[in-house]
């Protein structure tokens, strides 16, 4: 398989060259469909340069359904058990596209608004301003155990679970790729924050993604980056040829550590009696909520018991107390050392460095 390079070709039949269950992620940014008609003028009569080549129409939108069909249909193909696929588009074409991915059984896992924070103004002053696109996140079945690094996107958002509507500002000044007339060297050129947000989300280092529709090569150019493999197509020579040159200036970030934060779950496991084992918890520590509503102290065996005499792990009474099915209770109980209050998943942390200091590499 061509990994890290760029198939001049046909969509569908460049897919169809490519082998079963060989790629992580498919990122695809298809033809809208626009249906435009006429040209587009500002206020000040100077001409708004739309989307109008001809890769974006098709007769009907039978025609544009059966070409969604054909290259979903590839990618679910090729993509493998647990790999995901990322759609962009607007309101002309998104819902078609949507209801195709669930009748190829795909496992929709979310739908994420793309939120402009400078769109392009509507002139005619006949419908709301458009100023956001759509992404469908979808695995390649519901059986699908899908990649998300959600530690990561945490970091990303300011220790904030990320949501679903992201604020993020269109391609525009430097990143914007021109040509030698000063024109965009393409209508849908997207911006490259928006790319590394989803590639961080979705895949491991060195995993496949593959852009069926590459354009002048964002996905490329990210993917290289942060060190991801990837595939594109691109039917056009003058865009292969920009995003060739495009991804040859881009420079990957050479350290690991640098790249993402660990899954907590691939963290060595600690069980919660290591804390009294190393001396970090004594039998008869009192632990808390952040709120100080729930308290509980330690017992030798590592289990908690209340003051109604209701005992358990610490996961176990923190959801008994709270009368909840579940808590993780490395985040739910705090304790007090040295006049400071700390979540006790802090001295987890600290045997796991220990751990990692008095282990050779």
């Amino acid at each position: 398989m061509a990994e890290n390079k760029i198939i001049h070709g046909d969509c569908i039949t460049a897919l169809r060259g490519l082998a079963d269950h060989s790629v992580d992620l498919v990122f695809a940014d298809p033809p809208y469909n626009l249906q435009l008609s006429g040209d587009l003028s500002r206020p000040d009569q100077t001409h708004v340069d739309a989307v109008k080549d001809a890769w974006d129409q098709f007769d009907s939108f039978a025609a544009y359904d059966e070409f969604t069909k054909l290259w979903l249909t590839e990618a679910r193909r090729v993509l493998k058990p647990d790999g995901t696929i990322w759609v962009i588009g607007s309101y002309h074409n998104i819902f078609r596209v949507g209801a195709i991915l669930q009748d190829l059984d795909y496992w929709i896992l979310n739908d994420v608004v793309w939120r402009k924070t400078n769109p392009m103004p509507n002139f005619r002053g006949r419908r709301f301003t458009n100023a956001h696109e759509t992404l469908i996140w979808a695995a390649r079945s519901q059986k699908s155990r899908h990649v998300f690094n959600y530690e990561a996107m945490k970091a990303l958002n300011d220790d904030v679970q990320m949501r679903s509507d992201w604020e993020l500002p269109i391609c525009t000044g430097s990143e914007r790729l021109k040509e030698a007339d000063g024109k965009k060297a393409h209508p849908t050129q997207k911006p490259e924050n928006l790319l590394a947000r989803v590639i961080l989300a979705s895949t491991r280092r060195d995993d496949v993604i593959l852009d069926p529709f590459f354009g002048t090569g964002t996905t490329g150019a990210v993917a290289k980056k942060l060190n991801r493999q990837f595939i594109g197509i691109e039917q056009d020579a003058t865009y292969v040829d920009i995003a060739r040159r495009r991804i040859a200036a881009v420079t990957p970030i050479d350290s690991k550590d640098l790249l993402e934060t660990q899954p907590r779950r691939a963290l060595p496991k600690i069980p919660f009696g290591s804390l009294i084992e190393r001396g970090l918890l004594t039998p008869g520590d009192r632990l808390f909520d952040s709120r100080k509503r729930f308290s509980a102290q330690v017992r030798a065996d590592g289990s908690l018991v209340a003051k109604d005499k209701q005992s358990g792990s610490i996961h176990v009474l923190g959801a008994k107390l709270q009368n909840l099915p579940s808590c993780n209770g490395w985040t739910f109980w705090h304790v007090e050392k040295a006049g400071k209050t700390m979540v006790i998943d802090e001295l987890r942390n600290q045997i796991r460095a220990e751990n990692e200091t008095s282990t050779p590499h």
